[in-house]
């Protein structure tokens, strides 16, 4: 099993679009790239932290690649927008992929470079790479938290 991180606005919805994908065997969502320790939501979403909303992704190797998981990555959000997606703003909500080795890096490098130079994005991708620090992980109520809601509604996962 290896570990992925990826930033790409507010994590409810990063982490819904990763767990659909085969081969990714557990997420969990929380907070990573900042200056202080043990961060919540609260001061995160103050903007007192400089975290980032994060994704943490197990994934099985011998069923997906880290490149497909960047490609996941580059699919579900605007990576063209510096600290926002939609209508959420602030530094929380920046595109980036926290590495977790030098391999993962030069992946992320050689996959941005390309996907910039093929035009796939109608602006230049603000896309941050960089190591990645200390994950601290969200609150309960943020786990899965699109899958709980919706069972919530009595809606299934097909």
């Amino acid at each position: 099993m290896a570990i992925a991180t990826f930033a790409a606005g507010c994590f409810w919805g990063v982490e819904y679009h990763f767990q659909q994908i085969p081969g990714v065997t557990d997420t969990r969502v929380g907070y990573i790239g900042g200056h202080t320790n043990d961060p919540d939501y609260k001061k995160v979403c103050a903007g007192d932290t400089n975290h980032a909303e994060a994704i943490e992704i197990t994934y099985d190797g011998n069923v997906i690649s880290y490149d497909d998981l960047l490609q996941a990555f580059w699919e579900c959000h605007d990576p063209t927008q510096k600290n926002r997606q939609g209508p959420d703003v602030g530094t929380q909500y920046r595109s980036a992929i926290f590495t977790h080795s030098e391999e993962q890096a030069s992946a992320a490098r050689i996959s941005l470079t390309r996907h910039d130079a093929a035009g796939v994005f109608s602006s230049p991708i603000a896309t941050e790479i960089v190591p990645a620090t200390t994950f601290y992980e969200a609150e309960d109520y943020h786990q899965s938290y699109v899958k709980k809601k919706r069972a919530k509604m009595g809606m299934s996962e097909a």
